[in-house]
């Protein structure tokens, strides 16, 4: 990360937001964590030590503040990188240079640290990607070729061609009769989560720290035969409405309408999954037995590790036949954070 333990505590005298998201400040003397800009009594110095995830600081021993709530909406863009990201989504040609981030007020490098972190990719290659992925959709929407490019601020037809072919691998030209995956980050107690979805519903919704991801984003697009671009859809808004209420344990079920590209055992195992309640666990062997193939299970584990849709296809709920918990791919600490949150709700 480049950063100095001793620019972290500075950063946490200061309540720097620059640093939300970042790291998280751990307190070795009272067993918490806490956000950068917690209002708490600051720690002495040599009683601290600093995360960078969540789930480091689970797995060293150390629980949540009560005061700064450090799960709650883990990662959320702080209000400068909410500015910045809305002046985007306003004007898609819009560039804005460390000269203009300075001009602001804003540390160039902490905003690039924190797109890093959470983006995988810097600042200006956000802008770079941004403006490809707004001129793909409004050719998707029927715009021209060439009205695309400039209003997404590129100077020429032929450099927008270059970019474009180079991320997508086709020319702009079969942008309109190419199938599209829109992307949306969403931001939860537990972390950032990438979500997908077509017209017929969400295809995807997983932490953007697990290790397959990138292979089923590869998967979800050749078995769509899409390409994924960050952009709207109409489902988002249900979605990410209907996880804050599962998240508070006000929601049990989910209604917003899912797509699941999958063999036909792989959707028995998915629909079965869909049937344990709220609540409840099943082993394994269980979850076999209810898909009438009580010699598959090593099968049927298969299957649940390729669901792609997480908490709504609640594979979190599928723990050892002698009680344990089972591998997750967001994490056994997640796993263990969501049947405790549905215990509690019951």
């Amino acid at each position: 990360m480049n950063l100095s333990n001793e620019r972290m505590y500075q950063a946490i005298i200061e309540k720097d937001t620059q640093f939300e998201g970042v790291f998280f400040t751990a307190v070795k003397t009272t067993g918490i964590f806490c956000r950068p800009t917690c209002t708490a009594r600051k720690p002495k110095m040599e009683n601290v030590e600093f995360v960078f995830s969540v789930k480091d600081a689970f797995q060293k021993g150390y629980r949540p503040c009560k005061v700064c709530r450090p799960l709650e909406f883990l990662n959320q863009a702080p209000d400068m990188i909410r500015s910045l990201l809305e002046e985007l989504a306003n004007d898609s040609a819009l560039k804005i240079r460390d000269a203009d981030l300075i001009a602001r007020g804003l540390e160039p490098n902490s905003i690039r640290r924190w797109f890093l972190k959470n983006h995988q990719m810097t600042f200006h290659a956000y802008q770079r990607m941004h403006r490809i992925n707004s001129a793909f959709k409004n050719i998707q929407e029927g715009q021209s070729i060439t009205t695309a490019a400039f209003d997404s601020g590129f100077d020429s037809l032929s450099g927008f061609g270059d970019s474009f072919k180079s991320i997508f691998g086709f020319s702009p030209a079969k942008g309109k009769s190419q199938q599209v995956i829109d992307l949306k980050r969403i931001e939860t107690p537990l972390g950032t989560m990438f979500a997908c979805a077509v017209k017929a519903g969400v295809c995807l919704l997983e932490f953007t720290d697990r290790k397959m991801l990138e292979t089923e984003f590869k998967i979800l697009s050749k078995a769509l035969n899409a390409t994924i671009i960050q952009g709207k859809n109409d489902h988002f808004e249900t979605l990410e409405r209907e996880l804050s209420e599962y998240f508070t344990g006000k929601r049990k079920q989910f209604t917003v309408p899912m797509v699941t590209p999958g063999s036909r055992f792989q959707n028995m195992v998915w629909e079965a999954l869909r049937a344990v309640p709220y609540g409840e666990t099943v082993s394994y062997q269980q979850q076999a037995a209810t898909i009438e193939r009580p010699d598959a299970i090593r099968a049927v584990a298969n299957a649940n590790g390729m669901n792609k849709i997480s908490i709504l296809v609640p594979c979190h709920r599928v723990i050892g036949t002698d009680g344990s918990l089972t591998g997750y791919g967001g994490g056994i600490w997640r796993k263990q954070w969501l049947l405790a949150l549905e215990k509690a709700n019951k």
